[in-house]
């Protein structure tokens, strides 16, 4: 009805490539939209201008700029342009990104690894995603991030797994580097989203992870928080949804609200306020928590809002639930931002610098749900087209569709032994069989990868260490372990967090690794260790 209304406000004359608003109500600027076919028709004689450059400059043995192998327009140093770079993943990202592949841009994508979050963005630490349309009977966010990642790939994304470390706005074509890349693009649309906070009280950095966590689905089903009384802290959607998650292995929960109510939405609330194994304790804020005589997380100093009145709260685990921070360091002094660090956006998704615009929970104040954000990553992208056409920078690189999207992550076909098949001379293994063998009978270096089935951060990280440990073929064994298939042994390790990696050498662990590292320090750990191996071995 919405939409009926607005076309029938503005009559239009039919043109085939120019739709014109006659409606003299309508700003002049606004009277005429460039359909895709006349955007198309100048992009053809763009390029056939450039092809007559071409055929011209082949004459006299020039390099033509528009022959480069990967870009569209050689920058001043020779090297080639990208149309359009991507910063971040995530719905926003990812919509981005098909909508920008899809119109033959052949976008590159920065999906990010540890800075500002992993690969994926904050939906890769959700549980069930029940109000995304398209999903009647609700999705894991990992698996939601997936499908979108796939579409992206198969319209003709090319997927980078890195973290930006340097964005250029100060000269065109922009700059953006990594520790493994540096490239040029005419175009960037800016999606790093945002981090979870912290409460930043005193024993924070003691606990973290040793039971203080912000990811429930990734740490959940650690050994140490089953069947214990476990604490959430928070009043949104976000507390409500680890409180009730955590019911699956936690004896109780305890979700603490700063306010007289909780901010979630109606349905959030009616089903932790009915949950049995869920107390929502009100006016209540931690002051600090405090450890047992091992040094283990026994409890937290709370206090009541109103009254004052400190108490104390025995649990063995605080999950955050608290809100987050918007990931704009990266171009602040670049662009505008506003008090808080979210990026000042008009007309959108327009930053303050031509070309450049952000998208999702970077800008987003208000609303910051999925749904929003894919939204603003697709205008972005068409932001970012209609400003390479009007500026003839685009060129359109024309592939053939896929028949069917590629595998989600095909560097993650893990050659793995079952028991009855268990292979010393493998490099790959998987579970707490091989390990114990390998611990026993193999000189190499062991490495375990410590995951579990609903960890989002598990699934960003498999596939890249994968890559890295393919360096060290024949020195190395990996091993994965579900720390909910083989709990006991996760126990014994003392692994509190997923995704957690642990060396051994020589039957003794070197190194106790939980979280996502940057690949350079997994790299160095383990060149470290096969160097070290190599020399302990007599000549």
């Amino acid at each position: 009805m919405f939409a009926g209304a607005v076309a029938g406000s503005l009559p239009v004359h039919r043109h085939p490539h120019v739709a014109w608003h006659t409606d003299r109500g309508v700003p002049w600027q606004q009277r005429f939209t460039v359909l895709p076919s006349l955007r198309t028709h100048a992009i053809r004689q763009q390029q056939s201008v450039r092809s007559r450059h071409c055929r011209a400059a082949r004459s006299t043995k020039l390099k033509c700029c528009s022959e480069s192998q990967n870009g569209n327009v050689n920058g001043s140093n020779g090297t080639s342009v990208e149309n359009l770079v991507i910063i971040g993943s995530g719905p926003a990202g990812y919509t981005a990104a098909i909508y920008a592949a899809r119109a033959n841009l052949k976008p590159v994508v920065f999906e990010g690894y540890q800075v500002g979050g992993v690969r994926g963005g904050q939906l890769m630490t959700t549980t069930e995603v029940e109000n995304f349309p398209g999903f009647p009977e609700g999705i894991t966010g990992p698996d939601l991030m997936d499908k979108m990642r796939a579409q992206a790939e198969r319209w003709g994304s090319e997927l980078l797994t890195e973290d930006v470390e340097h964005v250029d706005l100060s000269s065109r074509p922009f700059t953006i580097r990594t520790s493994d890349t540096e490239v040029k693009t005419h175009s960037i649309i800016i999606a790093t989203g945002a981090t979870a906070k912290k409460l930043g009280i005193p024993s924070e950095e003691k606990f973290w992870s040793q039971g203080i966590s912000a990811c429930a689905i990734c740490d959940g089903a650690s050994y140490s928080f089953r069947n214990k009384e476990l604490a959430v802290v928070g009043g949104g959607d976000t507390a409500v949804e680890e409180a009730i998650y955590l019911t699956k292995y936690a004896s109780k929960v305890h979700l603490l609200a700063r306010g007289e109510k909780l901010r979630a939405s109606r349905a959030m609330q009616d089903r932790v306020l009915q949950h049995e194994k869920v107390t929502v304790h009100f006016n209540t804020v931690v002051d600090d928590a405090y450890p047992d005589g091992k040094g283990a997380l026994a409890g937290l100093h709370t206090k009541d809002t109103k009254s004052g009145e400190g108490s104390k709260l025995e649990v063995k685990g605080l999950f955050y639930g608290i809100g987050h921070q918007p990931n704009s360091q990266l171009v602040a002094g670049q662009i505008d931002l506003d008090d808080h660090g979210y990026v000042k956006v008009r007309d959108g998704v327009q930053t303050n610098v031509e070309g450049v615009y952000a998208a999702g929970d970077l800008f987003d104040v208000e609303w910051r749900q999925a749904i929003t954000a894919a939204g603003s990553g697709c205008m972005a992208a068409l932001s970012a087209e209609r400003y390479l056409t009007t500026h003839n920078l685009a060129r359109e690189y024309h592939s053939k569709e896929l028949d069917q999207a590629k595998d989600l992550q095909p560097e993650e076909k893990e050659k793995v032994a079952a028991e009855d098949q268990f292979d010393i001379t493998q490099g790959r293994h998987k579970g707490q069989f091989a390990l114990r063998k390998l611990y026993h009978e193999s000189d190499r270096v062991i490495i375990v990868l410590y995951t579990s089935p609903t960890c989002g951060p598990c699934r960003t990280l498999k596939p890249i260490f994968s890559k890295v440990v393919d360096e060290y073929e024949n020195k190395v064994h990996l091993v994965e372990i579900d720390i909910e298939q083989d709990s006991q042994i996760a126990e014994a390790a003392g692994v509190q967090s997923t995704p957690t990696v642990q060396m051994f050498k020589a039957k003794e662990r070197i190194h106790h690794l939980p979280g996502v590292k940057m690949k350079s320090e997994y790299r160095n750990l383990i060149s470290k260790a096969v160097e070290e191996e190599k020399a302990s071995i007599p000549a």
